[in-house]
């Protein structure tokens, strides 16, 4: 059996605690969209597949057509949720003004969160950035997933009460949103017809 090869120094934690949110700024040989959670850095591993792709990237475009003055849709931008946690959503919708500069963002001004799920993200996306959302305040989150090639969004509200989410409906074929803001979204669109299971 080889000998297991040694991680590469910039790859262990600086102090004791692991890795604080604001480290992310300063790892420059860390993978694109690494992640912090509970102080430790987590990597796509997976290569992404088209259909997240397609799906992360319509999702924006049809945002960005209905945010409300104010507001800005992004992707892939990371969300300091405290010292020890900056996760990266695959979308999100902030209040905040435009700086090229800027590498994350604070709950207070993130209106939405939305997770694409991939078969490597299924358990952070469904359960523990579900629960550390919520607990940070951010008030919508939605779960997209795939049921025979098509999307399916599961939407939450938070319940500021428990700082936990409520289910708010599960969409297929279309999704329709008074809140954070009026939203109307072909789902079914959101992928090519060819990229579709068969019926």
């Amino acid at each position: 059996m080889g000998a297991m090869s040694e991680l590469p120094d910039w790859m262990y934690a600086p102090r004791d605690e692991g890795w604080f949110a604001d480290d992310l700024d300063h790892l420059p040989q860390a993978p694109r969209h690494t992640e912090l959670i509970d102080g430790a850095l987590v990597f796509m591993m997976s290569p992404q597949r088209w259909w997240h792709g397609d799906v992360v990237n319509d999702l924006v475009y049809t945002l960005r057509r209905q945010v409300p003055t104010g507001h800005r849709v992004g992707r892939e931008m990371s969300i300091k949720l405290d010292k020890w946690n900056r996760p990266e959503p695959d979308v999100l919708v902030v209040q905040a003004d435009f700086d090229p500069d800027r590498t994350q963002f604070t709950p207070d001004e993130v209106a939405l969160v939305v997770e694409v799920v991939s078969p490597e993200s299924v358990h952070r996306d469904r359960t523990v950035k579900f629960r550390k959302y919520a607990e940070a305040g951010i008030p919508h989150y939605w779960i997209v997933e795939e049921e025979d090639g098509l999307p399916v969004a599961h939407v939450f509200e938070l319940e500021h009460a428990t700082s936990s989410y409520a289910p708010a409906g599960i969409f297929r074929g279309k999704l329709e949103r008074r809140v954070p803001f009026p939203i109307e979204i072909d789902l079914d669109g959101l992928v090519p017809a060819s990229g579709r299971a068969a019926d």
